[in-house]
């Protein structure tokens, strides 16, 4: 049997030092080589301040590493991180109704987006943003996102002071 070599790039990155940061661009590269984006970004969830930080991104001038977004009671936030499902928006109408930013995110090309909950003991830890051309994804997307999602999960934990 053949392993896809997208999640040995994640599986063999763990091994490196310099963490979690060569973990996380695994991961944006082997999305970007499964199923694709224009636009990659990891946000890990504050639930005790009521907001998301930006940890990763492939595009800092736009989305620097820091961003901070409220966690609302929105029902994307409750689908996404109360409820653990994965969001797909499929043109820029998706997006608009969906962030606050849509005009910057249709800037950039990206009119289709994926959010993809990590999570670990029934609580969503961090989210993974994939944002591209319109109808760029759908369902059949969600088992591989998810699969290389959560092997960043121990670079996840690691930023919540979770492990070392």
């Amino acid at each position: 049997m053949n392993l896809d070599p997208n999640i040995d790039l994640v599986a063999t990155s763990m091994a490196a030092t310099d963490q979690p940061q060569t973990l996380f661009r695994a991961v944006d590269a082997a999305l970007k080589a499964s199923v694709g984006h224009i636009l990659f970004t990891i946000l890990i969830s504050h639930h005790a301040s009521r907001e998301s930080e930006r940890f990763y991104t492939n595009m800092p001038d736009a989305y620097p590493v820091g961003g901070k977004k409220p966690i609302t009671d929105s029902p994307l936030m409750k689908q996404l991180l109360g409820e653990g499902r994965a969001y797909i928006g499929y043109n820029a109408a998706d997006i608009e109704y969906a962030f606050y930013d849509h005009k910057l995110i249709v800037s950039l090309g990206c009119e289709s987006v994926l959010n993809m909950p990590v999570r670990w003991r029934g609580q969503t830890i961090a989210t993974m943003n994939l944002l591209d051309r319109a109808n760029a994804y759908n369902e059949a997307h969600i088992p591989m996102v998810r699969a290389i999602a959560q092997m960043a999960l121990p670079g996840l934990l690691m930023i919540a002071g979770k492990i070392t």
